[in-house]
């Protein structure tokens, strides 16, 4: 028998996969609600199994209900969270948590006021291309990282659903930059970030971005850039990453690549004479020789997305520390924030976040 009983504040896509991800691999969480706005959507909840709630109050005013996971339109999120906190539930939200950092300093103060726990659900912590790339820089296979590269480029144009409106938090800075942006805080842990910058192009929707370059400088001096493409033919690779004793590169979502490093203790005896190449003559871009460099095995991951689902249990029970920590969330909000200006004013923006 499952030890806590959960349900969902809105039943679109992402509802749907919450209620079989948790189904088929969270044994102590029972899937049992849902409340939706829209009939239609309580109908397919219903033929899930779930009990549809009619109304939101219903849903709160439920004492057998633990965890609630808020699945809605991101406008609706900070309100939504706050009621569930209030009503004496845990929460999930998805992402973003928030349209901005002050909507989610709000759910904060809530959350320390219940003693609730609040999370988010920034998944892709957990996907296995970004856990061999920060594996790779914390296990000091590439020296110092200095440039990182991180991609994500589709081809099919249109943004699903509400995520075309802005009144509903739409574009991908907000989709896709949210998850790509705690993977680059993730990565360079406590590190602060002292400026940013974004170009968000408007190429083929209305009135959201659905093309995106975002900058960071991190202040050690990395570089890190986030590509966000919707008409892209010929993908890059999912990362490319630079650091001063090797190269990284990670050609898409299963985590496959090469990590090429420079020998120890083979140092490059340097020629005065140049190097004549296609591009023309050469000496500081002639390729290094292959005898300087090996190629290494990739770290292992193992990341599962169901992870969060069972830190949340563990949090729970008392056994373990909350892993999406809404400080963590409140740093992506913050430079959320500011790339929207960046962009408007179209200048980097100097930062400590």
């Amino acid at each position: 028998m499952a030890k806590y009983r959960m349900a969902l504040i809105g039943f679109g896509g992402m509802a749907g996969w919450h209620t079989e991800n948790v189904r088929q691999k969270i044994k102590d969480i029972e899937v049992v609600g849902a409340y939706d706005i829209r009939p239609e959507a309580l109908e397919t909840a219903k033929e899930r199994g779930l009990k549809a709630y009619e109304t939101l109050e219903e849903l709160l005013s439920d004492e057998t209900i633990d965890l609630v996971t808020v699945a809605t339109p991101n406008n609706f999120h900070k309100e939504l969270s706050i009621a569930a906190l209030r009503a004496g539930k845990h929460v999930l939200c998805e992402k973003p948590v928030t349209m901005n950092a002050a909507e989610l300093e709000e759910i904060m103060a809530v959350q320390k006021e219940t003693g609730k726990i609040f999370t988010i659900h920034q998944n892709r912590r957990w996907d296995r291309d970004f856990l061999v790339a920060k594996l790779s820089k914390e296990q000091g296979l590439l020296g110092d990282v200095y440039m990182v590269e991180s991609k994500v480029q589709g081809s099919r144009q249109s943004l699903h659903g509400w995520r075309g409106y802005a009144v509903n938090g739409g574009g991908m800075l907000y989709d896709w930059g949210v998850h790509l942006l705690d993977q680059a805080l993730q990565m360079f842990g406590d590190e602060k970030v002292v400026s940013v910058g974004a170009h968000l192009c408007k190429v083929f929707a209305n009135e959201v971005d659905d093309n995106n370059k975002l900058f960071l400088r991190f202040e050690k001096g990395a570089s890190y850039e986030i590509e966000i493409t919707t008409n892209c033919l010929i993908n890059s690779p999912r990362w490319h990453i630079q650091g001063t004793g090797g190269t990284l590169e990670i050609n898409e979502w299963s985590g496959n690549g090469t990590l090429r490093r420079l020998k120890e203790n083979a140092e490059m005896t340097w020629s005065d004479d140049i190097v004549y190449t296609a591009a023309g003559p050469t000496r500081t871009m002639a390729p290094r020789p292959e005898y300087t460099m090996e190629e290494v095995p990739l770290p292992k991951s193992t990341g599962e997305w169901s992870q969060c689902y069972e830190n949340i249990v563990a949090v729970m029970d008392g056994r373990e520390e909350l892993f999406i920590k809404p400080e963590q969330a409140l740093r992506v909000m913050k430079v959320i924030d500011l790339m929207f200006v960046a962009d408007k004013e179209n200048r980097s923006i100097a930062c400590e976040i």
